[in-house]
């Protein structure tokens, strides 16, 4: 019986709406969100790479990264071959012994509808490799003049 009330109320519910015409489409806000970065860069030995930065990735780059455009075309390749930029180093991987230089770097924000929060170095060469391979979202730091 309350079965039979329930689905009554919800038809008599759904044809007064048909009356009122067709329903707005959702805001692409509620369908997807833009990638939003915090990217915060020390100690790389360059004034210019040092620095908290805003990267802002929707249909058109934003925020005040200085290389805004072409870290979020990075990001979408990272996208489009379904990699994770973010994602540390195993645990179990063997490393080259060379040191990088003392930079460090800290990624927080929304990427593709997830939480990021990613720390970077240069302390040897898997760290190294990670960090080239999300330049230029992190600073190219064999070519930075300070």
């Amino acid at each position: 019986m309350l079965r039979r009330l329930v689905l009554a109320s919800l038809v008599t519910s759904a044809a007064g709406l048909g009356a009122l015409g067709p329903l707005p489409p959702l805001p692409l806000p509620l369908l997807s969100s833009p990638d939003a970065l915090t990217v915060t860069v020390s100690e790389s030995g360059h004034r210019s790479a040092d620095g908290t930065f805003r990267l802002e990735c929707a249909e058109k780059a934003g925020g005040d990264h200085p290389a805004a455009t072409a870290a979020c075309s990075r990001l979408a390749e990272h996208a489009k071959a379904g990699t994770d930029p973010f994602a540390p180093v195993a645990k179990d991987r063997i490393c080259s012994l060379q040191h990088g230089g003392p930079a460090v770097a800290h990624i927080t924000g929304e990427w593709r509808g997830r939480t990021v929060d990613a720390r970077f170095s240069r302390a040897n060469g898997c760290e190294i490799d990670r960090w080239d391979n999300l330049a230029p979202v992190l600073p190219h730091l064999s070519h930075v003049r300070g």
